[in-house]
């Protein structure tokens, strides 16, 4: 089956279903993407739930405690809309701690927490479509350490098929998923960017050191998908390099960029230092997207080779598993002609869980038929593991770590389908279901629906 070429652009090279998609469109409308996080203690930020009564979470003394609030943000990216916060509050982004980020084209619900801050405090948060409810106190700032997953209630619209073919191909698209234990863990669309998938480009120049390289991609590469406004400056910009008229000419909404541009029209020739005029989540995620393009290759070989995606062979990594569900990627064993076949009790039995390498200067390889997969995709890239120590910007460089080849689908549902109110001669289709942190819905949809043009499509 045909992969549209924006998803090969990212390193999704293939499916691992052959079933028929249904199609469709996501995104028609906001709402019609819901997310809502889960932590590890069964806390669920819900988008639709009232004011949550106050309550002090193990602390009796309100210095330097963390305030936990549910943050509910319409159409906002979450590092923008932390800022919003922020700003609002007088305080630095630093002082405001998340989980996860959360799809932009979406309704989410996500924890917060906000150091130094009291509940009256959030009364001064006026933000047009972002509303933060105050839970309570948390003796410890947020992180990805208490993230369990998210919750999705999408809504797939503009369906072209009869009701009897969507059930049909859906039902099967799973029973393949089920077969693997699940679904490909890749990288979505997101990580990348849809509109303008350049941020694992920019994130290859900056392990590269190529940094005049990265700033350029990240300020001047145009897509044909962005609005006209922002193309033209971007490509006046990639014909002049002059930063000072740049900065007449880029659009407000480009915020980062002119941090980046303010910053060259003074330092041409500084771009380690415009760099650092970003914040610090939005600096890691360049080489992090590089990470992940990377480990989209090697699933994808893996995939097209016919390598199991659930059961170990020699030279493969595998992970322990906790009783929620989530990987334990620092207890680890490589497998080999001795340990394959214990490994594989373990993977039948939940308890572990294969595994790629996130390239980094400290991870190692697979062995094995994985391990030719790898080095000959980071021959063909021109990356190597040591690239990832990045001694100019040092706070960004990565050790590298494991990611699970497989995320678990759980509750899913389709709860109802119906006639499209806005084209009566299709339907819209309603499914939910629950992934763990560092997994994307978006790859379960595009098995779903086998979407030819992903843009197009919603994604």
């Amino acid at each position: 089956m045909l992969v549209p070429k924006l998803e090969k652009q990212i390193g999704i090279e293939i499916y691992a279903t052959h079933s028929l998609g249904i199609g469709g469109v996501i995104r028609q409308h906001i709402e019609d993407f819901v997310v809502e996080e889960v932590l590890v203690d069964g806390s669920k930020a819900e988008v639709s739930s009232s004011l949550v009564s106050h309550r002090t979470l193990g602390c009796t003394n309100l210095r330097n405690h963390y305030l936990l609030c549910m943050l509910v943000k319409r159409n906002w990216d979450t590092l923008s809309a932390v800022k919003a916060v922020a700003d609002q509050l007088d305080i630095s982004m630093g002082r405001i701690h998340i989980c996860g980020i959360k799809d932009a084209k979406a309704v989410t619900a996500q924890h917060i927490t906000i150091e130094g801050i009291s509940i009256e405090d959030i009364e001064k948060v006026h933000v047009k479509d972002i509303n933060l409810r105050p839970v309570g106190y948390f003796r410890n700032k947020l992180s990805s350490y208490y993230l369990l997953g998210n919750s999705f209630k999408i809504f797939i619209k503009s369906i072209a098929h009869p009701e009897s073919a969507i059930r049909k191909r859906l039902a099967q698209t799973c029973d393949e998923l089920d077969s693997i234990g699940g679904t490909p863990n890749f990288f979505g669309h997101q990580r990348f960017g849809t509109t303008r998938p350049i941020t694992h480009l920019v994130g290859k120049a900056v392990v590269e050191r190529n940094f005049r390289k990265a700033a350029m991609l990240f300020l001047a590469k145009p897509s044909p998908h962005e609005h006209p406004d922002s193309r033209q400056a971007r490509e006046e910009l990639q014909a002049t390099h002059d930063f000072r008229k740049a900065l007449s000419r880029f659009p407000k909404q480009l915020r980062y960029e002119r941090l980046m541009i303010e910053h060259l029209a003074e330092k041409p020739d500084d771009y380690v230092g415009a760099f650092r005029k970003l914040p610090i989540k939005l600096r890691e995620l360049f080489p992090q997207a590089c990470q992940s393009y990377l480990f989209n290759r090697f699933l994808s070989k893996r995939i097209a080779n016919r390598l199991p995606l659930c059961r170990a062979e020699v030279g493969d990594y595998a992970v322990n598993m906790d009783r929620s569900g989530l990987p334990m990627v620092t207890m680890q064993k490589m497998s080999n002609a001795d340990t394959v076949l214990e490994i594989n009790k373990a993977i039948e039995a939940g308890k572990m869980r294969l595994a790629l390498p996130l390239v980094g200067f400290r991870q190692r390889s697979s062995q094995g038929a994985q391990g030719e997969i790898e080095r000959q995709i980071l021959e063909e890239e021109r990356v190597s593991p040591e690239n990832f120590k990045i001694n100019a910007m040092p706070e960004i460089s990565l050790e590298g770590e494991l990611r699970t080849i497989i995320a678990q689908l759980s509750n899913f549902s389709l709860s109802e389908i119906g006639n499209d109110l806005a084209n009566p001669s299709k339907h819209n289709a309603k499914v939910s279901f629950t992934l763990h942190r560092s997994s994307y819905a978006t790859i379960i949809l595009r098995e779903l629906m086998k979407p030819r043009n992903p843009l197009k499509s919603g994604f």
